[in-house]
């Protein structure tokens, strides 16, 4: 019986966790599209797009072998999946012209796109392993979807450039690449993560970090 309360504890967490991020996500939908009408910039579009991957990966998702349930594991995961639909369009004029930040949220896009097919049932939200992968961007970093996070969210600040933007953008990152790091900690476990890691030593960014 104990058993059962505690899977039946488990889904209703998972799903009150999903209606609460989807609900963000929506608001944040209705933002971006609303100033796509009314200013025609397509930065935010891209970087809606990148985000709406995560719902309908998480639905795909295979069964975890080992999943991190700490506070912290969970806290650094709501802060990272909370943050971006909490970015808002602006009126402030972008920091650099629309055509490198619709390039360089592109790029971020594609990236993002790649890591999620080639992960396919075994992308998850919360760390876990659900299957170690190690072809396509995964042959680079170790975290190529993250990279791809930032890459977006990067081209959509300098295209917003409000300092709710800025605080909420720093803080859902720094989040995300710790999260990162609580998912390298629970891969460490699994014999082909550990020799995956002895070919692929960089997190995000090839030869920086």
């Amino acid at each position: 019986m104990s058993d059962w309360l505690h899977r039946r504890r488990a889904w209703l967490g998972d799903m009150v966790a999903r209606c609460f991020v989807g609900g963000l996500f929506l608001l944040f939908a209705v933002n971006l599209l609303t100033d796509f009408v009314h200013t025609g910039r397509v930065t935010g579009l891209l970087l809606l797009a990148s985000e709406s991957l995560v719902a309908v990966f998480t639905v795909l998702r295979r069964q975890a072998i080992e999943v991190d349930r700490s506070p912290m594991a969970i806290a650094v995961t709501i802060i990272s999946l909370t943050g971006p639909p909490l970015l808002r369009a602006s009126t402030v004029g972008g920091l650099v012209p629309d055509l490198v930040t619709v390039s360089v949220s592109a790029v971020g896009l594609v990236i993002v796109i790649g890591g999620k097919i080639t992960l396919g049932r075994s992308f998850g939200i919360v760390p876990a392993n659900r299957g170690v992968v190690i072809g396509g961007p995964y042959a680079f970093v170790r975290h190529p979807i993250y990279a791809g996070y930032l890459l977006t969210h990067v081209a959509f600040v300098a295209a917003n450039p409000t300092l709710e933007n800025i605080v909420i953008a720093m803080i859902s990152d720094v989040a995300l690449v710790t999260r990162a790091f609580f998912e390298e900690r629970t891969l460490a476990h699994d014999d082909r993560y550990q020799a995956y890691c002895q070919r692929v030593a960089w997190h995000l960014v090839p030869g920086l970090f």
